[in-house]
């Protein structure tokens, strides 16, 4: 027994010595997503060799299915990660110096978690630097997603700044485009005007519908909305400043409705 608590401490100090700190990795709170970014990616979600993302399932066909846009740190993947160890989860980051913490914090975690069983840890969630604004139709296939989220995303106050909001007619077809039939869009962020501007878009869209938090959660999606509240650097700031968080999650229906 006395061998095993050595073992953990041993493991515990390893992955702390291992683990990225933010305080290297600063950089500017938001980027201009209309500006020219130095950016590799592919030409089609064919042409992807996911096999590099997640090499624990290279023998597979699967694709990822989670899909968090502006993941910032990384603090949901991290958290949904092994609540839904059977589920490939793609984080999308265009700020060069936060996309490589969490790619670091992945990397750390996949050598440093220990488990009981033999299930390969944080094998199923990866990270990409990309601009989803204009090139998230180059990394998923048709109805490929069963869930896309925008959690914080940065509200562009100023009106004429709202084009870039990640939130819009024309980029709610490519969600659409991505998000399978029965899939669920989740959005939050603490400031009210962007709730309501993102609520109004996608209840205009006609393949997407409203469907209220205790529906999801009698759906079984409570994990995953317990982790939208609270776990990003963004959620928790929010917590300690006492501030509101808005939450509307929407489902991908199959046609649009007359």
């Amino acid at each position: 027994m006395a061998k095993r608590k050595r073992n953990l401490q041993q493991s515990d100090n390893s992955a702390i010595t291992l683990l990225p700190q933010k305080k290297h990795y600063r950089q500017r709170a938001h980027a201009n997503p209309f500006s020219d970014h130095s950016l590799d990616y592919p030409s089609s979600p064919q042409n992807i060799n996911w096999a590099t993302h997640y090499p624990a399932y290279a023998n597979t066909e699967k694709l990822p299915e989670f899909a968090d846009v502006g993941c910032g740190f990384g603090g949901l993947l991290i958290t949904l990660a092994p609540l839904f160890p059977d589920t490939l989860m793609l984080g999308m980051e265009i700020r060069v110096q936060v996309s490589q913490y969490v790619q670091d914090r992945i990397s750390a975690l996949r050598v440093t978690t220990t488990s009981d069983d033999s299930s390969p840890h944080y094998q199923n969630v990866s990270i990409v630097r990309a601009n989803a604004m204009k090139f998230l139709p180059n990394y998923f296939t048709k109805h490929s997603l069963s869930s896309l989220f925008f959690l914080f995303p940065d509200p562009h106050f100023k009106s004429r700044k709202h084009k870039a909001r990640i939130i819009s007619p024309t980029l709610l077809a490519e969600y659409a485009y991505a998000l399978r039939p029965g899939g669920i869009v989740y959005t939050i962020t603490d400031v009210k005007d962007l709730h309501e501007w993102m609520k109004s878009h996608l209840e205009a869209f006609p393949l997407f519908e409203s469907v209220d938090e205790e529906a999801l959660r009698a759906e079984g999606k409570g994990l995953i909305i317990d982790a939208v509240y609270t776990s990003t650097e963004e959620g928790k700031k929010v917590e300690r400043n006492g501030g509101d968080k808005w939450f509307a999650g929407f489902r991908r229906i199959e046609v649009a409705r007359q």
